[in-house]
């Protein structure tokens, strides 16, 4: 069997190595960010859903992350990831059929023009 040179060793071990929390906490900041933005900044009620979405999917990566790298969490982070899914898949679905209902009666789905629920 062949030996591999140590540079390239180096490189294939920092490949392989997990990268620090800092990593993970800094993407989840970002995706809870662009997230937080396209809500208060978009007027498409679809829009602002998917945008929520983000927002919750920035929170599950640090709660996954806090879950791999705290010794004694015993997947406790995962499974309240996997719960924010599942309440985030309703949501979802409650949403759009309000928004349904209201693209029905109102023809737009821009939160401006809605400014009252009755029809």
């Amino acid at each position: 069997m062949p030996q591999i040179p140590m540079q390239a060793q180096q490189f294939l071990d920092a490949l392989v190595s997990a990268p620090p929390l800092e990593g993970y906490l800094v993407v989840g900041a970002i995706l809870f960010a662009i997230g937080t933005w396209g809500a208060l900044i978009r007027r498409n009620a679809v829009v602002i859903f998917m945008c929520v979405e983000l927002m919750i999917n920035g929170v599950n990566l640090t709660l996954v992350a806090f879950a791999d790298y705290l010794p004694n969490a015993g997947g406790l982070g995962v499974s309240y990831a996997v719960l924010v899914i599942a309440i985030a898949a309703a949501e979802i679905a409650v949403g759009l059929a309000i928004v349904l209902a209201v693209f029905r009666s109102r023809r737009t789905v821009n939160v401006d023009e809605v400014t009252a629920m009755r029809g």
